[in-house]
């Protein structure tokens, strides 16, 4: 993968200087989980597009071009203020893409309840808390949210059921809130992805021998084989590209996959019976 400096040059680089896209001090972007993984190169892609990058996160963005609004997804009311103090500052909003994310692999009979809340606070409600906050901002543009979710909302990933079911949620909040926001001009949409090669496979909250007891050699078979399957997947940069695709597209889908390849395991998903799709599942992540 390159490193930060080498994608901050190319991205220098690619920036369209203000003559060239005289609307680009114009469009303004809000990414809510830029500061790594699939944000920051969503933020950083936008930049190369001439847009006004504001980033939402815990931790600031690095590099002086983007500026930071901290905030934590899973506290009630933050996403709220960071947004409002954005899109007051830049007036109106073309782009808000939500990144945030948190993901854990364990049982669900021996999950605490405090982990699997704090992920849907992240994964789905702040995403709800998102959206409302600048719809008012949105509105004045006619722009876009896209929503990053996860193949995984088609397909179930072993011992990483909350993971999955919040990003199900997620595609359908992008469904009702597009059919409720269209007529004013608003479009809601999510983008999945499959396996992306970024630092989320090394912060997943993996359930150890003591928390999982008797499914903790299930637990690790699964968590090995989706880590691998994340790191040998897309670059992130690809999935970057899919939102600014998805973003500038005439008339897009509201839920579509980020790829050819993972359109069509998401096609396959829904036409092919369930137990086939089950089984092709236990394989892949090892599973009896």
């Amino acid at each position: 993968m390159k490193t930060e400096q080498a994608v901050e040059e190319k991205v220098k680089k690619e920036e369209p200087k203000q003559s060239e896209h005289p609307m680009s001090a114009r469009r303004i972007a809000i990414v809510v989980g830029g500061s790594s993984g699939i944000g920051r190169e969503t933020a950083l892609r936008l930049l190369s597009k001439g847009y006004r990058v504001y980033n939402i996160s815990r931790t600031p963005f690095k590099g002086e071009r983007v500026k930071t609004f901290c905030a934590d997804a899973a506290q009630e009311g933050e996403l709220t203020k960071a947004i409002r103090a954005a899109g007051e500052e830049a007036t109106a909003v073309d782009l808000l893409v939500y990144s945030a994310g948190f993901s854990m692999a364990a049982p669900i009979e021996h999950a605490k309840s405090g982990d699997y809340r704090y992920l849907f606070e992240v994964n789905y409600f702040g995403a709800v808390e998102a959206i409302a906050a600048a719809t008012p901002f949105l509105k004045r543009r006619g722009g876009r949210a896209i929503l990053i979710g996860s193949l995984g909302a088609d397909m179930p990933i072993p011992y990483d059921s909350f993971y999955s079911s919040s990003k199900a949620a997620l595609s359908m909040l992008a469904r009702e809130a597009d059919l409720e926001l269209r007529p004013h001009g608003v479009r809601v949409l999510a983008l999945l992805p499959g396996g992306t090669a970024t630092d989320f496979t090394y912060s997943r909250r993996i359930y150890g021998e003591e928390e999982s007891q008797g499914y903790a050699p299930s637990v690790k078979r699964a968590s090995a084989a989706l880590a691998n399957m994340e790191q040998g997947g897309m670059n992130p940069s690809l999935v970057a590209d899919a939102v600014i695709k998805l973003a500038e597209r005439r008339s897009p889908p509201p839920v579509s996959a980020a790829g050819g390849k993972n359109n069509l395991v998401r096609i396959a998903s829904r036409v092919l019976p369930e137990r086939v799709t089950d089984w092709f599942v236990r394989k892949k992540f090892n599973q009896k």
